[in-house]
């Protein structure tokens, strides 16, 4: 097919000047999907195997391809641990900063940011056990980087905390976003444990309820 100066399209889908024309192809849609379902794969099978007693064999099954498919997406099952633990923690993050900046006021980000992370262990219980049991069974470089992460979704509830306590010291501030994410991140898990499905409609208000009343609770001291 012919072309000219202006730039019309060719025979492989490219104008003159070598540029693609359409967004992401039908291929590579498809491989990201392959992607994310090795990685959900992964997500349940780590939760209920652990790291160390799932193949790629059985990534693959649990993902509709071969196991050496799985090397098309990853280099090895480390990896895919790797690649779970990095998006989630990215996508916190993300979420956090997103909440934050659409809240008019520190105490509307606050209880936002609250529904957000219940959102997240609500739908991810199978990814916060994989994270307690297995983030040892990361590459160094992967440990770091999850940390980083993590530490900087922490930050985001600080510096809101912040607003809302005034001069009360940033290391009590990080200890409330620490022991919420203790009380939002356990429970869906353990009830779980325990032989029954949680009631989401339930669970949420209750979770969103109790943490809020402990990120607000005053520091004075207990008495004797």
């Amino acid at each position: 097919m012919p072309t000219t100066d202006h730039g019309e399209l060719t025979a492989a889908g490219q104008t003159t000047a070598g540029h693609e024309t359409s967004g992401p192809t039908q291929r590579s849609r498809a491989k990201e999907s392959r992607r994310q379902a090795l990685l959900s794969a992964a997500a349940t099978l780590f939760a209920v195997n652990g790291f160390n007693r799932v193949s790629l064999e059985d990534l693959g099954a649990a993902a509709g391809v071969s196991g050496p498919a799985v090397y098309r997406h990853f280099p090895g099952k480390q990896a895919v641990l790797g690649a779970l633990l990095l998006t989630v923690s990215q996508d916190l993050l993300d979420g956090g900063r997103h909440v934050v900046a659409d809240a008019a006021d520190p105490a509307t980000a606050l209880a936002r940011l609250v529904q957000f992370h219940v959102d997240f262990a609500l739908s991810n219980p199978d990814v916060i056990r994989v994270q307690d049991r297995d983030f040892s069974n990361l590459t160094g470089e992967d440990q770091s980087q999850v940390r980083a992460l993590q530490r900087s979704y922490v930050e985001v509830w600080v510096d809101v905390l912040a607003g809302i306590h005034g001069t009360t010291d940033t290391a009590d501030l990080r200890m409330r976003a620490h022991a919420t994410f203790g009380l939002i991140n356990s429970t869906p898990h353990s009830v779980r444990n325990h032989g029954r499905r949680m009631a989401v409609k339930s669970a949420r208000p209750l979770l969103e309820n109790m943490a809020l009343a402990a990120l607000l609770v005053t520091s004075s001291p207990l008495a004797d």
